[in-house]
C-alpha cells in the first residue's frame, strides 16, 4: 500500500477544518483535509431540515480572521438558514482556495500514534494510508447523528429521516402523515413549516423545551454598516460576554426587583427574541429561586400562545430553564392551534415499537407516511469516538474516555501527542458562539504548532496532573450554575450507556484568559518531546 507523507491532516471540513486548514497552511506545511461529506460545512452541510437556522445573530456568526471577508460578505437576515450558511462556507472556500487540499466522500477509520516515528498513522474507508506529524480533529460536537433505538425502526415502509441526515433535494410532505419525533431544536424549526404541508401531523414529545421567538427578518442596512465600521470593536464586546456572544448580560438579580420590574425584564427581552433572554437577569442561571421567576413567565407565555388548556400543559416544562439548550423558534407553539396537529405525550404513552405502517405507543397505534427523527445528536465525543484513534502504546481514545472525556483546555488528550481537539469536552463549545470559539481554537492550535516547530521538538503532549486538573475545575464551574440541573445532551444523557459527565466548560472570557495564560507561562500543564 502506497503511504502518502505529509505535514497534517485536518479531520472534517466545517468552519473549524476549513479555518485550521487555512491556518496551517500559511505556517508553510503540507496540510490535507478529509471531509466524509461531497462538500464543505459540518453541521450546515448535513442539517437542511425545513426551517433549519442559526440561534446566534449572522452579524456574529462568521469568521473574523479577514476584515476583507467581513466587510464583503453580506447576510440577508437577523438569523441566517441553512442554505445562506452553507454559500457562506463556500465562498470562505473559494475565496482563499481551499478545496485543493480537501478530499470529499472520505471518512477516517483510524488514527494510530506511532511511538517510534512520531507520527500518526491515518486510513480512511477508500483505502487511504497517511502519515503526518500532526492530526487535529476538527469532527464537529454536533456532527454524529443519535437514532433511538426503537423496535422495529428499521421495517417502516414510509419515508423515514434524521434532521441531520436530510435529504439535499429536500422532502415534500403534502398529503402525508407525518410524525415527528422529538421536540429539540431541530424539531422546534421544522415542526411548523411541515405542519403547513402535512395532511396530518403527529408530534411525539419526551421532555417539553423552553423555547423563545426569533422575530426574525431582514437586517437593516443602516445597523449593518454601523457594525462594519468597526467591527473589532464588535466583535471584542461580544467575546468579552459570559457566552462569547451580544447577549448584554444584565447586572440586575431578578430577586433584587420588584415583581413588576422583574416581568418588564423579561417582556424586553421576550419581545427582542432570541438567546439574550438569558442575560434577562445576572442570577437566572446560577440560583433556583431566580431561575424559577424565568420558568413561570416563559409557562405563562405558552399558556396564551396555544389554545388547549391541556395542549399548553403538555408543552410547559417544568424543568430549569438552560439546564437544556434553550431554543429559539417561529410559530412553534402557535402550531399547535392548527387542526392537522396532534401532540403525543411519550410520558403518557411512550412509544413502544414501529412497524410498516407506523408508530404504537402504549395507548394506541398511529399510521403515518414518512417519520421524522429530530432526535438530536451524540453530541461532543460521538464523532470522535467513531473513529478508532488510539495513542500511545495503542491506547484507545474511547478506552480512556470510557467514564466520560478527559481533555485538557478541551485542546488536547494525555497520552496522545501532537493530536488537537477543536472545541472538544472541557472548552466553552456548545455554550458559546461557536464560530468565535473555533477560531480561538485554531488560533492557538496553529500557533502552538509553530512553536513546536520554531523550538526543534518532536511532540508536545497533555500532561496526566494538567488534565486531571482541568476536568474537576471544569466540573467545578459548572457545579456553581444550573446547567447540570435536568438530564440534556451537554451531560450526554440523550444517548443510552453514555456516562454522564457535564462536558462543556461554562465561561468564555476566563477560557480565553486561560488559554493565553498557559501560554505565557511556557505551555504549562504541556511536555515537549
Amino acid at each position: 500500500m502506497d503511504v502518502r507523507r505529509i505535514d497534517a491532516v485536518v479531520v472534517g471540513a466545517g468552519f473549524a477544518g476549513l479555518y485550521m486548514l487555512h491556518r496551517l497552511r500559511g505556517l508553510g506545511l503540507e496540510v490535507c483535509a478529509i471531509e466524509a461529506g461531497s462538500g464543505v460545512g459540518g453541521t450546515w452541510y448535513w442539517n437542511r431540515y425545513p426551517g433549519a437556522r442559526c440561534d446566534i445573530e449572522s452579524m456574529e456568526y462568521s469568521y473574523q480572521f479577514s476584515d476583507a471577508l467581513a466587510q464583503e460578505w453580506e447576510w440577508s437576515e437577523r438569523y441566517a438558514t441553512q442554505p445562506e450558511i452553507l454559500r457562506y462556507a463556500n465562498h470562505v472556500v473559494d475565496r482563499f482556495d481551499l478545496k485543493k487540499d480537501i478530499r470529499f466522500d472520505t471518512r477516517v477509520v483510524s488514527a494510530h500514534y506511532d511511538d517510534d516515528a512520531q507520527r500518526w498513522q491515518i486510513t480512511t474507508d477508500r483505502g487511504d494510508a497517511i502519515t503526518a506529524r500532526w492530526c487535529v480533529m476538527a469532527t464537529g460536537c454536533l456532527s454524529s447523528a443519535n437514532l433511538p433505538d426503537i423496535p422495529g425502526r428499521d421495517s417502516f415502509s414510509g419515508g423515514a429521516y434524521h434532521t441531520g441526515r436530510w435529504p439535499h433535494d429536500g422532502v415534500d410532505f403534502h398529503g402525508q402523515r407525518v410524525a415527528v419525533v422529538g421536540t429539540g431544536s431541530s424539531g422546534i424549526q421544522s415542526i411548523p413549516l411541515i405542519a403547513e404541508q402535512a395532511s396530518q401531523l403527529f408530534v411525539f414529545q419526551r421532555t417539553p423545551t423552553y423555547s423563545v421567538p426569533a422575530h426574525n427578518g431582514p437586517l437593516d442596512p443602516r445597523a449593518v454598516r454601523e457594525i462594519k465600521a468597526d467591527y473589532p470593536a464588535f466583535r471584542a464586546g461580544n467575546a468579552a460576554q459570559p457566552f462569547g456572544a451580544n447577549f448584554q448580560q444584565s447586572e440586575e438579580r431578578a430577586l433584587a426587583v420588584s415583581e413588576e420590574d422583574r416581568r418588564s425584564g423579561y417582556e424586553r427581552r421576550w419581545q427582542a427574541g432570541g438567546l439574550p433572554f438569558l442575560g434577562a437577569f445576572a442570577d437566572l442561571l446560577v440560583d433556583p429561586a431566580a431561575n424559577a421567576t424565568a420558568a413561570e413567565f416563559l409557562r405563562a407565555r405558552i399558556r396564551s400562545a396555544v389554545a388547549d388548556p391541556a395542549v399548553a400543559e403538555r408543552l410547559s416544562p417544568r424543568h430549569v430553564v438552560g439546564c437544556k439548550r434553550l431554543c429559539v423558534d417561529s410559530d412553534y407553539y402557535a402550531t399547535y392551534n392548527r387542526p392537522n396537529v396532534t401532540l403525543v405525550d411519550l410520558r403518557d404513552e411512550p412509544i413502544e415499537s414501529i412497524d410498516a405502517a407506523g408508530l404504537r405507543t402504549a395507548a394506541k397505534h398511529y399510521p403515518v407516511d414518512a417519520i421524522v427523527f429530530a432526535t438530536g445528536f451524540d453530541a461532543m465525543t460521538g464523532a470522535l469516538e467513531r473513529i478508532d484513534v488510539r495513542g500511545r502504546g495503542g491506547r484507545r481514545l474511547k478506552e480512556k474516555w470510557s467514564a466520560g472525556p478527559r481533555a485538557y483546555l478541551g485542546l488536547a488528550t494525555a497520552g496522545f501527542p501532537n493530536l488537537f481537539l477543536v472545541t472538544g469536552p472541557g472548552s466553552p463549545s456548545v455554550l458559546s458562539n461557536m464560530l468565535p470559539s473555533i477560531e480561538q481554537h485554531v488560533d492557538w492550535i496553529a500557533d502552538c504548532v509553530a512553536h513546536v516547530e520554531a523550538r526543534g521538538a518532536g511532540t508536545i503532549d497533555a500532561t496526566v496532573a494538567a488534565e486531571d486538573a482541568w476536568v474537576e475545575h471544569v466540573n467545578t464551574v459548572g457545579a456553581q450554575t444550573l446547567f447540570p440541573a435536568c438530564s440534556s445532551w451537554y451531560l450526554g444523557a440523550n444517548v443510552p450507556g453514555k456516562p454522564r459527565v457535564f462536558m462543556p466548560y461554562v465561561g468564555f472570557p476566563a477560557y480565553v484568559a486561560k488559554c493565553r495564560d498557559v501560554v505565557a507561562k511556557g505551555y504549562e500543564g504541556f511536555k515537549f518531546a
